[in-house]
């Protein structure tokens, strides 16, 4: 007997304990089966389960069980990042924590680097016990680690291999360099945030010509000291006759060019720019193109170095800014001052500011590496969905510059180069080979020193789709998975992963590494509001498995989880999609009181009954449906098309239907019933799986007389064949009917007990028969007193058309016409004042500009439903209008 009701907190790890122990995450050994294979995006070692996680992970599982089911041989490939930076930084922290004043330093690279792994082991990967909460069926027998020894030889051979073709190389270029951390960092670890800052505006006196100066302005006067030029455009007459002559840069005494260059706006301030080469992007470039001299004034730490002036040296950089300003004012160069908001990148884990900071680094040729990307995509080799971020792909793309490739931590690959005393470096994939190529260059073994610096965590991680199958060996894995089919990612690292394993895939694999990338939306808080720490809104999905059942949570996120449309996730919604668990429960315990005991050998085809023809069209085109849809990567339409059958049609309808069946006297109609529902609730175990997994399997466990996983058993391959027009139009029929009745009975305000009559007006043949069969059913369903047929329309009757019939409703003495006009105009006005109200406010321009997004949203939403009420209780004032 089945339990009152579902226990979530009991069945879920003791079925995934089952899925496990029975091998049933693995790929299929039957070589005649299609592969089917999605590396799983590795989470950081030091991450925990977050919304997009659960998100994420719970599409690729749909994914994999669906194709699972349909025979392929599967395999979600799991693993884990090594996360550099932020592993580094846990490991550091703890080691303050004990109080000994060690660094890591102290330690030294081969103990602290030994303290990590040991970290790593006794406390990283929490996330994979908590994806297996989520139900993630991946093959955890094969799990991988970036820096496990597999995966750290295919780093090295692929860094090697890329040099040996010029495509790595060592250059000094600016970086995004944290001097908190002491570390070049990505692009994706820079956050801007908005700084009520200053712009100070300089005059630099023209050679030669006493009196007259050219104004710059910044925001970041200590940078002023590496300043080697002036840029002003071409175009603009103020300047023509200065370009070419020089400045003498204040308190440095440097002579610089003042060059034309179209970076310089004529329209931003004094349409002049300060050029410092070595601390700005844009000014990096323009001294490229212009020649102009790259001088580096601060140190790793943020200090002004030797090549700032005498007494300016050793400065920590705002302590330095502070001086310059002062001393400007007292030269009488600083020409005004203005308040200036503006964006300033942070280090997303240090949070200091960052600089730009010219550097000796490694780098990845990726203009030449991203030709055959771009082209694999334009080809469509690999479609994006929604289409729409190839845009985005495309962009990053055709602009790619240099990848920095290396960083100065300890934790992570460490370069393969090693380097002689004269500073010659040698590349290979052991100590080894290095001193074996430094011997034959300088004709003697010599002394070798390995570079410090380890390699970007996107390095490694761009070669995921392949090394985690094996690569570089051959391996059969690698043969039969490679590519793979589909990757499923957020949008804000199609750059950063997604671009670079396309490039690395091509170029290693001569295939992309797989033929679509799905981006998913973002999940919001309920409100449209990204999830912050700093706002409290962050959402904790293990918090809301614990509450509503893991089914319910994966179910609310596909049925939400339309393309480009990002998540507003409201507790509601996860609670009533548990009401859709317990309601496919309910519908189970109905079956087993109503012994419907499922038979393998039951042909859906031979059913005899109208009702059970009805359904068993309903359940192929709710399979076609749902294959569909998961094929177009749309979960949304095919949670609702599973929703809407089970809830609808199955529940509300179907089983209704059957009652009279079920306790009749036929007994061949009972126990055809009996083995049709069965049938059907059998079905809908299947389709649901992939989505609500536990569930699913429990109910399998108890109904299907089978002591096969339902994880394991086939997807439903049923043939169009089995719908029946002639049951579906008699049974839509009367669903229309009793629908049509039940909300005029609502909008009239008919009293929930009151019986009524109906009458049908122009009744064929067909129709007649129709009521002659269900007219029991009818009656039960819509509370009704009795039925007949007329060709007249008495007074007092609320009319309904259905199809070429016009059903009838006598209200008269049912409910007070005067009465319920009055309720229905006071509700209406009511419900018009709110609407005026909110339009008070959207239409008020100091409201939009001042009330967030999320706020303004809400009042439109609020809108949209009371207007939806209005129309609604205008039809049935016009509809009451008529009866009198």
């Amino acid at each position: 007997m089945l339990d009152k009701t579902f226990n979530p907190t009991e069945v879920e790890p003791r079925l995934y304990a089952a899925w496990e122990s029975a091998g049933a995450f693995q790929p299929k050994s039957d070589p005649d089966a299609d592969p089917y294979c999605i590396v799983i995006p590795p989470p950081n070692v030091t991450g925990s389960l977050h919304m997009g996680h659960a998100l994420n992970n719970t599409l690729q599982d749909i994914l994999v069980r669906f194709e699972r089911m349909r025979g392929k041989s599967v395999l979600w490939q799991p693993g884990m990042d090594h996360a550099g930076i932020a592993t580094q930084m846990v490991v550091e922290r703890q080691i303050a924590a004990e109080g000994t004043n060690m660094t890591r330093r102290d330690m030294g690279r081969e103990a602290f680097v030994e303290r990590i792994w040991k970290w790593k082991e006794e406390s990283g990967g929490t996330i994979f016990n908590q994806l297996r909460r989520l139900g993630a069926s991946c093959d955890w027998t094969r799990e991988r680690f970036t820096m496990d020894e597999g995966l750290s030889a295919a780093v090295l051979k692929v860094f090697v291999q890329l040099h040996k073709e010029g495509l790595i190389y060592k250059d000094k270029r600016l970086v995004n360099w944290d001097p908190k951390l002491q570390t070049a960092i990505s692009d994706l670890e820079v956050v801007n945030k908005e700084v009520q800052g200053h712009l100070w505006h300089f005059k630099y006196p023209i050679e030669g010509e006493a009196g007259r100066f050219i104004t710059v302005a910044t925001t970041r006067p200590e940078t002023m000291l590496g300043d080697t030029g002036v840029a002003v455009h071409p175009d603009d007459e103020r300047y023509s006759g200065l370009v070419g002559k020089h400045v003498i840069l204040p308190i440095v005494g440097r002579r610089i060019p003042i060059v034309a260059d179209e970076y310089a706006d004529p329209e931003q301030g004094s349409g002049a720019v300060k050029i410092t080469p070595a601390h700005d992007f844009n000014d990096f470039e323009v001294g490229r193109r212009r020649n102009l001299e790259m001088i580096n004034v601060l140190d790793a730490g943020g200090n002004t170095n030797e090549n700032a002036p005498e007494g300016w040296r050793g400065l920590e950089r705002f302590k330095c800014r502070a001086l310059i300003i002062e001393e400007f004012e007292s030269l009488g160069l600083l020409a005004q001052v203005d308040d200036h908001t503006h964006q300033v990148p942070f280090g997303d884990r240090s949070d200091v500011p960052i600089e730009p900071w010219l550097t000796d680094q490694w780098y990845v040729d990726a203009k030449t590496l991203a030709a055959p990307a771009l082209k694999a995509v334009r080809d469509g080799d690999t479609v994006f969905v929604p289409k729409t971020w190839e845009n985005t792909y495309f962009n990053w793309l055709d602009n790619i510059q240099p990848w920095c490739i290396s960083r100065q931590l300890w934790w992570g690959h460490q370069i393969p180069a090693w380097y002689a005393e004269d500073g010659t470096f040698f590349v290979a994939e052991s100590e080894a080979d290095a001193h074996a190529q430094a011997e034959e260059k300088f004709g003697k073994p010599v002394s070798l020193t390995r570079d410090e610096d380890v390699l970007d965590t996107w390095f490694s991680s761009a070669l995921w789709p392949f090394s985690t199958l094996g690569w570089p060996d051959q391996t059969p894995e690698l043969d039969r998975f490679y590519k793979t089919d589909v990757l499923v990612t957020g949008f804000d690292i199609i750059f950063f992963w997604v671009a670079r394993m396309m490039m690395m895939g091509l170029h290693f694999m001569k295939e992309v590494p797989f033929h679509t990338v799905y981006i998913h939306a973002l999940v919001r808080d309920e409100r449209g509001q990204k999830m912050s720490k700093s706002k409290g809104n962050i959402v904790d999905p293990l918090d809301l498995m614990d509450e509503f059942g893991t089914d319910a949570l994966r179910f609310t996120l596909a049925a939400m989880a339309a393309q480009g449309r990002d998540i507003q996730l409201a507790k509601s919604r996860i609670e009533g999609y548990r009401n859709f668990g317990t309601k496919l429960w309910n519908a189970s315990r109905f079956c087993e009181m109503n012994e419907c005991v499922y038979d393998a050998a039951f042909d859906p085809s031979n059913v005899n009954e109208t009702v059970n023809k009805w359904i068993v069209g309903e359940v192929e085109r709710t399979v076609s449906g749902i294959e569909v849809a998961i094929a177009g990567y749309r979960f949304n339409e095919a949670a609702a098309t599973a929703y809407r059958f089970v809830w609808n049609v199955y529940c509300d309808w179907y089983l209704e239907f059957i009652k009279p069946l079920l306790s009749g006297n036929d007994e061949a109609a009972k126990t055809e019933t009996r083995a049709t529902a069965a049938w059907a609730l059998n079905q809908i175990l299947r389709l649901l799986h992939p989505f609500m997994p536990f569930i699913t399997e429990e109910l399998w466990a108890r109904t299907a007389g089978s002591s096969e996983l339902l994880i394991n058993a086939p997807w439903p391959s049923l043939p169009s064949s089995l719908i029946d027009q002639t049951a579906d139009t008699e049974l839509d029929w009367v669903i229309t009917l009793v629908s049509e009745i039940r909300s005029v009975r609502a909008e009239m305000n008919v009293p929930p007990g009151a019986k009524i009559p109906l009458l049908i007006k122009g009744a064929d043949a067909v129709v007649k028969n129709r009521l002659d069969t269900h007219e029991a059913l009818i009656k039960r369903l819509a509370r009704l007193e009795w039925i007949n047929t007329t060709e007249e329309v008495p007074a007092g009757c609320a009319q309904i058309v259905i199809g070429d019939q016009v059903a009838l409703l006598p209200l008269e003495g049912v409910i007070d016409f005067a009465q319920e006009t009055t309720r229905l105009q006071k509700e209406i006005g009511k419900t018009e004042g709110e609407i005026a109200k909110i339009n008070g406010k959207l239409g008020n321009e100091k409201f939009l500009a001042k009330a967030p997004d999320h706020v303004v949203e809400e009042q439109r939403e609020r809108r949209a439903t009371a207007q939806a009420r209005v129309n609604k209780l205008n039809e049935a004032l016009e509809r009451l209008s008529a009866l009198g």
